[in-house]
């Protein structure tokens, strides 16, 4: 406790530090990933070579990234920028077959029913499309949050500050306290930013919040046109579930594709 009291001022310093290089690499991963996962479910023949593609990425090593990096970009190697675009390739990496496996969720007919009752593809994405396939992307969001909280101690090895700057100070003068609390407070860190993504789910998609009865319940009264379903007819002989109600009804009746 004696040296975290001398050294208060440098551990806060350290931590806004790894704060500062953990959220645009998760925001960046996010913003890339999702259009690439998109383009992979429904590009004919991309899925495989796309998701091969950021496999290959994730399999390069760290410490040989932060050398590539700066030569194919131009950066100084000890530089945030580096540090925030190896971030993002590895956020990438992880993140696109989440993307990909939850546009993959949404089931077809739903799809096409939008289509049937006048989404264009743009509004069919965000309408539809987007928020049906909202809770896998949540997962995959959760991990590489964690992951990149994680990996940005690995830039201390190069000399690259952040909170492992604590472990390799700490090793190096021999101060267990000092390793400790850098542990601690990435910890903490991954968790903090883990329920700051579980609740910013929880606001943008507040139909996840229903639980089991929720979700159930819904489908049920929906896949037996109960009052829960609302119609709307396309001429006499097509009554075609409205977009509220369309999805849970298709799950019902088919399950996820």
């Amino acid at each position: 406790m004696k040296w975290l009291s001398q050294n208060y001022p440098q551990v806060v310093e350290l931590f806004l530090t790894h704060l500062a290089l953990s959220v645009p690499a998760i925001v960046a991963s996010f913003l890339i990933a999702v259009p690439l996962g998109w383009s992979a479910q429904h590009g004919r023949g991309l899925r495989g070579p796309v998701l091969v593609g950021v496999g290959l990425l994730y399999a390069i090593p760290s410490l040989p990234l932060f050398i590539i990096v700066p030569v194919l970009i131009g950066t100084p190697l000890r530089s945030s920028s580096t540090m925030i675009v190896v971030l993002t390739v590895y956020g990438v990496a992880v993140l696109v077959r989440s993307a990909a496996d939850a546009f993959a969720s949404v089931p077809a007919a739903t799809l096409d029913a939008a289509a049937a009752v006048g989404h264009t593809r743009w509004s069919s994405f965000w309408r539809v499309e987007l928020p049906l396939a909202g809770p896998v992307l949540l997962a995959g969001v959760r991990v590489i949050t964690v992951s990149t909280v994680s990996l940005v101690s690995v830039g201390a090895v190069i000399g690259i500050q952040s909170l492992g700057t604590l472990f390799t100070d700490g090793f190096q003068r021999g101060i267990r306290f000092e390793v400790v609390t850098g542990i601690v407070l990435i910890v903490a860190l991954a968790v903090l930013l883990d329920g700051l993504v579980v609740l910013a789910g929880r606001l943008l998609m507040p139909w996840t919040r229903g639980g089991r009865a929720g979700r159930g319940g819904r489908a049920g009264r929906v896949g037996r046109g109960g009052r829960g379903a609302r119609v709307v007819r396309r001429g006499d002989d097509a009554p075609v579930l409205a977009e509220p109600r369309l999805a849970g009804a298709a799950q019902a009746e088919e399950g996820p594709r």
